[in-house]
């Protein structure tokens, strides 16, 4: 928990200094300031993320989700320090954990939302995901993550907002689990093929360009009128030859 007690003047001045250097990209001098307001103030979840995100960029990994943990310990609910987190699980490959990490913070939104009727459920997840998509075409990936999960939450089987969610979460840089969603979709809708051409899309950014055009002709075999499974074969077929 956050210290209630007021700062001091050095605190303040060094989380002053701290953020506006952040902000301006000074990363030596704001993680200075930032380590000197943790040597006595260690309740304040954004700092823990900003220094997170400044261990980041120098390369140290394993130091940057120990802070991003640490801002979550403090607020289980900070989105960015979230999903901060997964990217970072997932760049290193664990792929796992990475997705547990996003997973957790559905569950607590279920365990808070008390029991509705099917049809509410089904309003405020289509409410829900239009939020989704608002933030997603303002740019801002990690919001719309978080608000296609509450909306999955409610209605788990709603496959159209499972896709968005999976199409955010490449975006966002995190193919692996963008991947695991549409596969997801296939497995109780098979039929739904624009789950097939998302997934092709996905295995390419991978580099796995083989599978992708694997995944593509089969929504062409199914369906040859698919303009967009044809679209990505067309474009892809010649990269791989002239490779």
């Amino acid at each position: 928990m956050p210290d209630a007690t007021p700062l001091s003047s050095a605190e303040r001045r060094a989380y002053l200094i701290g953020r506006r250097s952040f902000e301006r990209g000074d990363d030596e001098t704001a993680l200075a300031r930032f380590r000197e307001l943790l040597d006595t103030r260690q309740g304040f979840a954004d700092v823990h993320y900003m220094v997170g995100v400044l261990l980041e960029r120098k390369n140290e990994a394993a130091a940057a989700a120990r802070s991003f943990s640490q801002a979550l310990r403090i607020n289980p609910d900070y989105a960015e320090a979230r999903l901060a987190l997964a990217s970072l699980y997932e760049r290193s490959g664990d792929f796992q954990r990475s997705r547990e990490i996003t997973e957790h913070a559905g569950v607590r939104q279920a365990a808070r939302a008390g029991p509705l009727d099917p049809t509410t459920r089904g309003k405020l997840a289509n409410l829900q995901a239009a939020l989704g998509d608002a933030y997603r075409e303002a740019g801002e990936l990690r919001e719309a993550i978080e608000a296609y999960r509450r909306a999955l939450d409610r209605c788990p089987d709603f496959h159209d907002i499972r896709q968005r969610l999976g199409t955010a979460l490449r975006e966002a840089g995190l193919p692996h689990q963008a991947l695991a969603e549409f596969r997801r979709i296939q497995r109780r809708h098979p039929d739904y093929l624009e789950a097939a051409v998302q997934a092709g899309l996905t295995l390419y950014t991978l580099g796995r360009a083989d599978d992708a055009v694997g995944e593509w002709q089969r929504v062409l075999d199914h369906t040859p009128e698919c303009a967009e499974a044809r679209m990505y074969l067309r474009l892809v077929r010649p990269a791989r030859s002239d490779g």
